[in-house]
């Protein structure tokens, strides 16, 4: 088995961020063997089953679904009334977050709690639970974020009962969230989510639900800061975890520091490699750490880091060659325009099997050869983009979603590159900026390049460079630290003659690189920096 591995700096500094975590919570009394964290999950169940059962729940809490599905089967085995196992084997199909079940896992979900129906639960807690997961899995048509809405409400009765109980707390705060990236009350339900969750994470600071809800929760611009301090804590409550390994990279990026987001994404992957390894967890575990730690690098101008990453897609333990293909081709085709290497990425391979539902390719040759002024082939991309997103609308329809009416956002970018190559300039500038100001109003993905950044560039290339430093100032504020970013606040305060604040934008570009930086445009900022 091939690794991403850690220098032994790194190494040393993973750790000592786990111990720091650790002492500033106190030692992690009652965590689970496997140190999934601490929970409090007391059942009607034999004494046999109640530890696969508790081991079940830590494990759900940390989304490792696969792990958490075996220990509540074993629970069921150890224990055939075990009501709330059936109820765990049923929760470990609903992958909150991250994708809906499809029909085959639905009727799977419904045959689990069709058993918890049918024993006698001996408490109300558990009753709750087990009404909850009725409530979701039950045979009706619903949309997905009804479904979603109709669980969170039944979730609510129990939280109104049991306002003080972690557990009731932390599921229903999770149901929020879901709600949150359905669309519903997106920061509403946020803040609701934080408002459970922030007050929990003082009085239950092992609790790896608690910590890992409440990043999720603030994986917004604005909120991010309100998820530091889990941010922080969660690997050190679940180290067992390659997930809770991973997800303080969320509040990193949002906040772009860096160099904690590498370290996190490196132990990650080797964590979830381990983990495919002995067929507990599947590759998008470590594929999906990849994603964060190649952002990472290129941010922190590490661009041979970043195609060590891509190049590393080759040995992901136990995915297809499909699936690495794929996830090959999305970070060439983000790293080609993070690096603004427009012919490289115009000239990317075309992927044989279009699984990416996002296909960052044909999103990246359109731009790629727009920019490289490449007229007629950029239109032929563009179109083939067209094709691409209402492939993916019409899919994501049919699986349920809801599709916004307004115009896909990469569709949106592509075709105001496309626009500014024809040299129709205010229709491009209207495109970006209206893309620009969704991202905005949604918070943007987190390792994507902003829509705002664009903008930027688009106007430096009109020799527009006022105008330039509001969009760069503005993409700062949303994705602190980022490179090109950074790069190009100072590149337009230079050319607006302002000496002073071109140097604080490259200073602060040069001091997030550090040693092992290699993207050549470092060189532009440190001589502006040396005539100081």
């Amino acid at each position: 088995m091939r690794m991403l591995t850690m220098t032994a700096g790194q190494t040393l500094a993973v750790m000592a961020c786990l111990v720091c975590a650790g002492t500033a919570a106190g030692p992690l009394r009652g965590a689970t063997p496997d140190q999934l964290g601490q929970i409090d999950f007391p059942s009607s169940c034999t004494k046999e089953a109640q530890p696969e059962l508790e081991k079940g729940v830590a494990l759900l809490h940390s989304f490792q679904y696969t792990e958490a599905e075996a220990n509540f089967t074993e629970a069921v085995k150890r224990d055939p009334k075990c009501a709330i196992g059936y109820w765990g084997e049923a929760m470990s199909r609903y992958h909150q977050l991250w994708d809906f079940p499809d029909d085959k896992t639905m009727k799977e979900g419904r045959q689990d709690i069709e058993k918890a129906q049918k024993l006698r639960v001996s408490t109300p807690r558990e009753q709750a639970f087990i009404n909850s997961a009725i409530i979701f899995f039950q045979n009706k048509k619903l949309s997905h974020a009804e479904r979603i809405q109709a669980y969170s409400t039944e979730l609510v009765k129990a939280y109104e009962r049991r306002p003080d109980d972690v557990e009731v707390c932390s599921f229903y705060a999770l149901s929020l969230i879901a709600l949150a990236e359905a669309d519903v009350d997106d920061l509403m339900n946020r803040r609701k989510a934080i408002g459970i969750l922030e007050p929990l994470l003082t009085q239950y600071p092992n609790h790896p639900g608690v910590a890992h809800y409440m990043i999720h929760a603030a994986d917004k611009p604005d909120l991010a800061p309100e998820g530091l301090a889990a941010a922080r804590r969660y690997a050190a409550i679940a180290p067992d975890s390659s997930h809770a390994l991973h997800m303080p990279s969320h509040i990193f990026v949002r906040l772009g520091l860096w160099q904690e987001s590498i370290q996190s994404n490196i132990a990650a992957n080797e964590s979830a490699a381990r983990e495919a390894e002995k067929h507990t967890a599947e590759a998008h575990y470590q594929t999906h750490a990849m994603d964060f730690l190649s952002y990472s690098y290129l941010q922190s101008g590490q661009e041979a880091k970043a195609r060590e990453v891509i190049a590393h897609m080759a040995h992901v333990v136990g995915a297809s060659d499909e699936d690495k293909a794929d996830h090959r081709s999305y970070l060439a085709a983000r790293t080609a325009l993070e690096l603004h290497r427009w012919k490289e990425a115009a000239e990317l391979p075309r992927p044989a099997v279009r699984n990416n539902w996002q296909d960052t390719t044909a999103w990246a040759k359109a731009i790629g050869a727009a920019r490289s002024g490449d007229v007629k082939t950029a239109q032929v991309e563009v179109e083939d983009l067209r094709g691409v997103v209402a492939e993916r609308e019409k899919r994501l329809k049919r699986d349920g979603y809801t599709v916004p009416t307004e115009k896909a956002t990469d569709l949106r970018e592509a075709e105001a590159w496309l626009a500014f190559a024809e040299g129709k300039t205010e229709e491009a500038l209207t495109e970006l900026r209206a893309a620009a100001d969704r991202q905005d109003k949604e918070g943007g993905e987190s390792v994507s390049i902003p829509a705002r950044e664009m903008l930027g560039d688009m106007l430096m290339e009109l020799k527009r460079p006022k105008e330039a430093s509001v969009e760069y100032a503005e993409v700062l504020k949303n994705s602190p630290n980022r490179f090109d970013g950074l790069l190009g606040a100072g590149r337009a305060a230079q050319a607006n003659g302002d000496a002073s604040e071109a140097q604080t934008y490259f200073a602060k570009l040069v001091k997030n690189c550090g040693p092992g930086a290699d993207r050549p445009e470092l060189a532009e900022a440190k001589t502006m920096l040396a005539r100081r």
